[in-house]
């Protein structure tokens, strides 16, 4: 390795950490709910909560109906992605499928 391969190599790992580092301090809140008769939690991040809250409050339904609906429809997807997924529709106006 030459020493110009060197320094590539150290800006590739350096920017490899930064992003990590950037990922990792992203701040997630978790709530918990009951769902099809068990406890569960969920972690999303600030933003998505904020469009969720929103959303109860604007269609009356509560958090853990919300998450029900949104369980059934999943099918074999993880339940925080369907969730994120549902909130950037509702954000961008798009049907809820």
């Amino acid at each position: 390795m030459n020493a110009g391969d060197a320094v590539t190599t150290a800006h590739h790992r350096l920017a490899c950490t930064a992003a990590l580092g950037d990922a990792a301090a992203m701040p997630l809140i978790k709530r918990s709910v009951s769902l099809a008769g068990h406890r569960t939690s969920l972690s999303l991040e600030p933003e998505f909560w904020a469009v969720i809250d929103t959303a109860i409050r604007a269609d009356g339904l509560s958090l853990a109906g919300l998450i029900a609906q949104i369980d059934e429809a999943r099918g074999l997807e993880p339940l925080a992605s369907s969730m994120r997924v549902w909130a950037l529709k509702r954000a961008q106006g798009l049907p809820d499928d």
